[in-house]
């Protein structure tokens, strides 16, 4: 099972939540799906130890559970950073070197795509049209859009949020 390489940091405290939730979730049927939605609101991601907790009070198999988690992207098996970050790859972006982008933040960071640094301060995840093509290519840090860059000035952006 792929996931996260950094460790896990949950709270007794979000575990009771959790079970909670999906004891009054149980009641349904149907339930795995919402049961997800809430966990990751919960811990930001779904690491395997959420992914368990999910199986067991379900009643259904950890290959069930991580099955749905890796068929739909909303969800993630990666905590997200602090600093979110996002490269169009949209076809107007990617005409325009955002292809370029995102490997160099990739080298810059030194994670892969949907991965968060050991800092937990960056994630880095590729995206789809973010509806800003006339400032292509674009990178989203958070609520900031940054339009019209190279690979060159990708260091001094990333410097703002250290």
């Amino acid at each position: 099972m792929k996931g996260s390489t950094l460790p896990f940091e949950g709270t007794k405290e979000q575990e009771q939540q959790l079970r909670a939730k999906l004891a009054e979730l149980k009641q349904h049927g149907g339930a795995l799906m919402p049961a997800l939605q809430y966990a990751q609101e919960l811990y930001g991601y779904l690491p395997y130890e959420v992914q368990m907790i999910v199986a067991e009070e379900l009643g259904t198999t950890l290959a069930e559970v991580y099955g749905v988690v890796t068929f739909y992207s909303q969800f993630s098996l990666f905590p997200k950073g602090k600093y979110r970050i996002g490269v169009c790859l949209g076809t107007a972006c990617y005409v325009k070197g955002s292809g370029d982008l995102y490997e160099k933040l990739k080298s810059l960071l030194g994670i892969e795509s949907g991965e968060c640094t050991a800092d937990r301060k960056f994630s880095l995840d590729a995206t789809r049209c973010v509806g800003c093509c006339g400032l292509a290519p674009v990178v989203t840090i958070n609520d900031d859009v940054y339009g019209k860059i190279g690979p060159d000035d990708l260091a001094g952006i990333l410097a703002k949020y250290e």
